[in-house]
């Protein structure tokens, strides 16, 4: 894929984009410039005034026409020019004062003038502004008119003439259309670079709340339980009040490592320490973590050493890992299991428990929405249901191999 198009919506050479959206690349040391409102209004007056006032005062004075003809000559060489200055705001009106203007230059002045370049300027900037049906109208009225008119009072114009004029009239038309046809397709390559930019900040966004709301969740729910053991077991046995406390201080760290590994990834500080993503080996620790004297967690491990891409590792880890906080902070159980085992070309995960039924799960919390999140990425699905008699299934199926 050419550079160019790699993501703002341009789809065409870099040299050309400058001249497209209103800038252009410098020459000697790369700045890029972008043409003002202000000199986007001034240049088609300047080089009008330039290119029609210069010529008109020459030819009054060559051909000698006398003071009266020579200043309407140059008056009205003038009005058409300055006339552009409202082509911004009223381009229907302007391009309507510029073709009066030059036909009043073409009928009234005693001998031929200097092209009437203000109207080709009128004419595309109306057209380009969206102003068609008062350029078509200004135009055909004031250029049939000028036929009838000089037919009428002098001498007729050449056929020849006549088809070169209404040629370059119909090329302001087509450049006019030119212009506004690839304004409005940098406007929409503009909006679509703009929405992708967003979609792309929403998702970011929505992984780092994921992330953070698991780590964070998971830690505090193993904190709680961990105090609430320490607390019961303090007075009638001191030493599982010392496990219980230092488990509080390695899940603390843990976390705190987590979060800071999250919060370096969205400064992009290179001095972050990056703690590597939790694969399935992990999940033994994590079982053990939640285990206590009231809760009791077992795994069974049917994948027999064999192990998913790193993709499909880490989902899983924080699917489990949801799944064993919901039940520690909502479930009331006292048993759970968690099963992992390949079914063809997926990855198998189920979570049971013994207690009630999860109200995060009827009401799809943010922990069952970001589990769903997870396998959706991977192409997977998770499934959430509660057990006949009693207790909820976690069950989440995902392609063994995925990339994210």
């Amino acid at each position: 894929m050419p550079p160019w198009e790699a993501g703002d919506g341009w789809n065409g050479p870099p040299w050309a984009r400058g001249w497209a959206d209103g800038t252009f690349d410098g020459a000697r040391d790369g700045r890029r410039f972008r043409a003002s409102a202000r000199f986007r209004l001034l240049a088609p007056v300047v080089l009008s005034l330039l290119v029609q006032v210069p010529a008109a005062i020459g030819i009054a004075i060559f051909t000698n026409v006398g003071w009266t003809a020579g200043l309407l000559q140059v008056l009205l060489a003038a009005v058409g020019p300055l006339a552009l200055l409202g082509a911004r705001r009223w381009p229907g009106v302007t391009v309507a004062v510029v073709a009066a203007a030059a036909l009043a230059d073409v009928v009234l002045v005693p001998v031929a003038g200097p092209p009437y370049l203000a109207l080709a300027f009128a004419i595309v900037i109306a057209v380009a502004r969206g102003a068609v049906a008062w350029a078509v109208a200004a135009v055909a009225t004031g250029w049939v008119a000028a036929v009838v008119l000089v037919s009428l009072w002098g001498e007729p114009w050449h056929p020849v003439r006549v088809a070169f004029t209404t040629l370059a009239l119909a090329a302001c038309f087509g450049i006019g259309a030119f212009v506004r046809t690839r304004a409005e397709r940098m406007r929409h390559y503009r909006a679509e670079a703009l929405q992708r930019r967003r979609t792309a900040e929403e998702r970011e966004r929505v992984r780092i709340a994921r992330e953070l709301h698991d780590v964070i969740g998971h830690a505090l729910s193993q904190i709680n339980v961990q105090a609430s053991v320490g607390l019961h077991l303090m007075d009638r046995d001191a030493e599982q009040a010392r496990t219980a406390l230092a488990n509080i201080k390695q899940t603390s760290k843990t976390a705190l490592e987590e979060v800071r590994s999250v919060l370096g990834a969205i400064r992009s500080d290179a001095d972050a320490p990056l703690s590597p993503q939790a694969e399935l080996a992990e999940l033994p620790r994590l079982v053990a973590g939640v285990t206590t004297a009231e809760f009791e967690a077992t795994l069974d491990d049917r994948l027999g050493g064999d192990a998913p891409g790193r993709a499909v590792q880490f989902a899983a880890y924080r699917i489990i890992q949801e799944a064993l906080t919901n039940i520690v902070r909502h479930a009331r159980a006292t048993h759970a299991v968690v099963a992992i085992e390949r079914v063809g070309d997926e990855l198998r995960l189920e979570v049971v428990d013994d207690g009630s039924w999860l109200p995060a799960a009827s009401g799809e919390g943010s922990g069952i929405l970001g589990m769903r999140e997870r396998a959706a990425l991977l192409g997977g699905t998770v499934e959430v249901a509660q057990l006949p008699d009693r207790g909820t299934r976690v069950e989440a199926r995902l392609p063994w191999r995925a990339t994210p």
